[in-house]
């Protein structure tokens, strides 16, 4: 199991496995803009960028992948997609989840959508190793989290809920805010680490 773990590391790095994976985040990325079409059309113009939270942190690491892709480092642009694309990804699986408990129906889609949004956190945390991070970049990155969540919260412009938890909308946006700053101590600490042992 060593030697499996130690080629798929390795590969994290390998020009055919970014292109894979860029691949993948972007046919999810579009999919995501499209599973949106409804609220996107539903919401005011000024706030639609701020609407399509999972696909602009699939979006925002299928940059990233380029990047790689091209030899450059952007902080910055490292430091929002590690962070919303890890917020995002934990976020789905656990509202579906809390759905199901609460008595919804647990449909294939809601198993796809799962296992996508699964895909997303881990991949965050598995590059966040390769992220060229300081304090700037990442504080860009919590300001503009945080502000989502107000704006999502606030502006009432977030992910529409199932509807078995539409009644709890103000618990739902307390664990979102949470999640913000788990996800930016997740990917701040991460790299931290790695970054320290590479030293």
């Amino acid at each position: 199991m060593i030697w499996i773990w130690e080629w798929f590391r390795q590969s994290l790095t390998k020009r055919w496995f970014l292109w894979t994976l860029l691949v993948v985040n972007l046919l999810g990325t579009i999919y995501g803009f499209i599973w949106y079409g409804n609220q996107l059309a539903a919401t005011p113009a000024f706030l639609r960028p701020f609407v399509p939270d999972s696909p602009t942190g699939s979006g925002l690491f299928t940059l990233v992948l380029l990047t790689y892709l091209l030899g450059r480092h952007v902080p910055v642009l490292e430091a929002l997609a590690g962070i919303t694309n890890f917020k995002y990804g934990v976020w789905a699986v656990c509202i579906i989840v809390a759905g199901w408990i609460m008595g919804n129906e647990l449909r294939w889609t809601d198993i796809m959508l799962m296992v996508s949004h699964a895909g997303m956190a881990i991949e965050s945390v598995l590059y966040a190793r390769f992220f060229k991070l300081s304090i700037l970049p990442v504080g860009i990155a919590a300001l503009w989290t945080l502000n989502n969540d107000f704006l999502d919260y606030v502006m009432k412009i977030h992910p529409w809920l199932p509807s078995v938890l539409e009644p709890y909308d103000g618990i739902v946006g307390l664990f979102t805010v949470m999640l913000s700053l788990l996800s930016i101590g997740v990917i701040w600490f991460t790299n931290q680490m790695f970054t320290r042992n590479k030293v």
